[in-house]
């Protein structure tokens, strides 16, 4: 599967998660480990201000990995 491919299918991390399992779901679905994810989100909201506005998106449109019933 390509790297695209994955992303189609990226999920909030349950297990590898700090505060909504963004970064775990990106380092799951992509080569990138899950600790640079935080790095460049940190690196992003220092520097731009734009890595909270992204996170919350993201927390927000990603589905979970575990089905709530």
């Amino acid at each position: 599967m390509s790297v695209w491919e994955n992303l189609k299918t990226v999920t909030k991390s349950s297990k590898d998660k700090w505060i909504g399992g963004v970064c775990g779901g990106l380092g799951a679905a992509t080569p990138v480990p899950s600790w640079m994810w935080r790095a460049a989100f940190l690196f992003s909201l220092l520097a731009f201000g734009a890595g909270l506005f992204l996170y919350l998106v993201l927390w927000i449109c990603m589905p979970s990995d575990q089905k709530e019933s």
